[in-house]
């Protein structure tokens, strides 16, 4: 029998309940992960205690009333870290994904409205008795995903269930047993009761959390929910699900990784328009700071990924030519989308070929990687890098305008062919023949996504 080991702070409190005569059980997921080899830092409790003695056994200044309508309240242990402990309940009605609930209810009630049978085992830390009334262990064991109950009726109580079934199945390599597998079908074309927040947590720690996250997209387009919840990405090919598989998630521990993530759901929309992802992950709430990533690599695939394919497929770039994709690239975005773009190349090298569809091989790939980052913080590529600028130009006796950036958009173009260009001295040679054919129309100068 695989031995559960809650932490010291949740058995404390459970043995704090059980002194006062409420039987305490650890519920949910860190039973589900501890059985399946886990070591879960967050436990939850469930117990006959209701919300108001639960408050006043530990006290308001370490209780939290968190979801007390619901039976919920978060209890601090001694370093600040919240526990939730949940009263006995059942439901009295549901609207699809809310509940009204009622306390008083038994513990085998309490798990009977639970969604799937793995997170529907209870554990007792005072006498190490566990509940599994719904055969949850023997599903672990097995490897499946199934509802508790009433598959159908399961869903219609919370539509979110059939995106967390999705993420349960492909994070745990479970196999959907086939009345779930339709009742999350059926499930789809309700999924827009469910607010922009909650798809958009689904989504985030499917590519957080899963590893081989195209596995879950895939069960998402398979069982509709794409459609419905995405409608930009409707049409996503297998080689988009399988660059997902190749993209690390994010291990979490005590060094977080967050890039990774960010770096999926890049991958995710890289074939729809950048403004079609941003537009995409608006809706769905997604923070600033991930919309602008995910819509800036995309912008950056679309515009570059033809010309380093064609090139990278026949040849070795030149210096001049590393330097300027960089340029483009800018080097906030440059290892993102290295990431990103190496796993789609690898996904499409295992994709069946088809005219026009060369592949960088992974040799020229993994220089360029070597190249790129060598080039990255050595070499001038973008205008904070010019050792001229603005002043500079001004006093030479250049009126102030926008001649300005285009001179020094064209000073950056000499320096990204020749890196030795950029002292003052050649530079300022250059700028009055610069200003006269620009200032006449007769110039040209090459504009790049530059960062500074």
């Amino acid at each position: 029998m695989v031995q559960l080991r809650p932490t010291p702070s949740v058995l404390d409190i459970a043995a704090r309940l059980e002194e006062a005569g409420f039987e305490a059980w650890c519920v949910g997921g860190a039973i589900r992960d501890a059985l399946l080899g886990d070591a879960p830092l967050d436990w939850d409790l469930a117990s006959p205690a209701r919300p108001e003695q639960v408050q006043a056994l530990f006290g308001r200044r370490r209780t939290i009333p968190v979801g007390i309508e619901f039976g919920t309240v978060s209890v601090l242990d001694g370093a600040g870290i919240a526990h939730e402990i949940t009263t006995f309940r059942r439901d009295v009605r549901t609207d699809g994904r809310h509940a009204v609930v009622e306390f008083g209810a038994t513990l085998e009630e309490d798990l009977a409205r639970r969604d799937f049978t793995i997170n529907a085992i209870a554990y007792r830390p005072l006498t190490h008795e566990m509940r599994d009334p719904f055969g949850g262990r023997r599903d672990l064991d097995g490897r499946v995903l199934r509802a508790v109950g009433d598959a159908e009726a399961r869903m219609r109580e919370d539509r979110l269930r059939a995106l967390r079934a999705i993420r349960f199945a492909a994070r745990f390599s479970l196999t959907i047993e086939p009345a779930t597998r339709t009742a999350i079908e059926n499930s789809s074309p309700h999924l827009t009761r469910l607010s922009a927040e909650r798809v958009q947590q689904e989504l985030f720690k499917s590519m957080q959390q899963v590893p081989s996250a195209g596995a879950a997209i895939r069960l998402w387009r398979d069982s509709g929910a794409v459609r419905v919840l995405l409608p930009a990405l409707g049409d996503i090919s297998e080689t988009s699900l399988a660059t997902l598989d190749l993209l690390p998630r994010d291990a979490g521990g005590r060094a977080p990784q967050p890039q990774r993530t960010s770096n999926r759901l890049a991958a995710l929309f890289l074939d729809v328009t950048a403004g079609e992802a941003r537009r995409t992950l608006t809706a769905l709430r997604f923070s600033k700071h991930e919309t602008s990533w995910v819509s800036s690599i995309v912008e950056r695939w679309q515009s570059l990924s033809g010309e380093m394919t064609m090139v990278l497929s026949s040849r070795a770039p030149s210096d001049a030519e590393v330097r300027r994709w960089l340029a483009r690239l800018g080097r906030l975005h440059a290892g993102g989308f290295l990431r990103v773009a190496t796993a789609r190349w690898n996904a499409s090298r295992g994709s069946p070929p088809t005219p026009g569809s060369e592949v960088p091989s992974a040799a020229a790939v993994c220089s360029l990687h070597r190249r790129m980052r060598r080039s990255q913080f050595r070499d001038p590529i973008d205008l904070g890098d010019l050792r001229i600028d603005g002043d500079d130009l001004r006093r030479l006796g250049i009126p102030t305008g926008p001649i300005y950036a285009k001179i020094l958009h064209a000073l950056l173009e000499r320096v990204l062919e020749d890196p030795a260009r950029n002292t003052p001295e050649a530079l300022l040679t250059e700028v009055p023949g610069l200003a006269a054919s620009l200032s006449s129309g007769t110039g040209t100068s090459a504009h790049h996504s530059t960062e500074r």
